[in-house]
């Protein structure tokens, strides 16, 4: 469960923004002015921070400058809250290194919409950082499945496997990490980027495809499986 710190001197707003943050099964922690937030921030426990520019104590355009220029914390995803008269503030604030921001008054639906975009992004970002690190290696093999990366190739057997390009990219991000589930907006960003709309049921039809094409018997396969409810992975 993902943990969320909602940082804002009104307390009305903290509670608006806490109940619908928690109607959508995050954890949520709050802070009512600066210096507490930090202290919060810097226990490392958060997964994302949701900061008003303008607060008693530490100010908002300080707390980010902190985050960036803290090793341990440079990753944090912000989102900014800020007033319609704040946009030179918003400016500096995007340029300190906040990822997003909502201006007041706004929509909690708005806002948890951009919560978890962020969250999938930073997850997906985390997951593709340490599929790099941990698989260098051209050639994946599983089982009588052989990718290689480098030529594009899929060879099951003596047998050679024709995939599209997209479907190539879907197979070997899944098997660089056999044992790890991806949901479909993982998917999406890893293989689709941030540059397509597409919808998360593309990703469905691409699992079927590929499984006519790799597996024995699609309805009963054995290199890509499901977990119901959750997403896909590779034994």
């Amino acid at each position: 469960m993902n943990k969320i710190l909602v940082v804002d001197d009104e307390a009305d707003i903290v509670e608006l923004i806490s109940y619908n943050l928690k109607k959508e099964g995050y954890e949520v922690d709050t802070a009512l002015d600066g210096d507490e937030a930090l202290q919060k921030i810097r226990s490392g426990s958060n997964d994302l921070v949701v900061l008003d520019l303008m607060l008693p104590g530490i100010q908002g355009l300080e707390i980010c400058r902190i985050i960036r220029s803290t090793k341990e914390l440079a990753t944090l995803p912000v989102i900014m809250l800020t007033a319609k008269s704040e946009e030179v503030d918003r400016i500096v604030g995007l340029e300190m290194g906040a990822d997003d921001y909502v201006v007041k008054p706004f929509s909690p639906r708005e806002l948890v919409a951009r919560v978890k975009s962020l969250l999938r992004r930073a997850e997906s970002g985390a997951v593709k950082e340490e599929d790099s690190k941990a698989d260098a290696e051209s050639n994946i093999t599983i089982g009588d499945m052989v990718i290689d990366r480098e030529r594009y190739t899929v060879t099951i057997g003596s047998k050679k496997i024709k995939l599209s390009a997209r479907e190539f990219k879907l197979l070997a991000y899944l098997a660089q990490k056999r044992g790890r589930i991806y949901n479909r907006e993982q998917l999406l960003d890893a293989v689709w980027g941030d540059d397509v709309f597409v919808e998360p049921r593309t990703v469905d039809v691409h699992i079927r495809r590929l499984r006519s094409k790799i597996e024995e018997n699609p309805d009963n396969p054995v290199y890509i499986r499901t977990m119901r409810g959750v997403g896909y992975y590779i034994e």
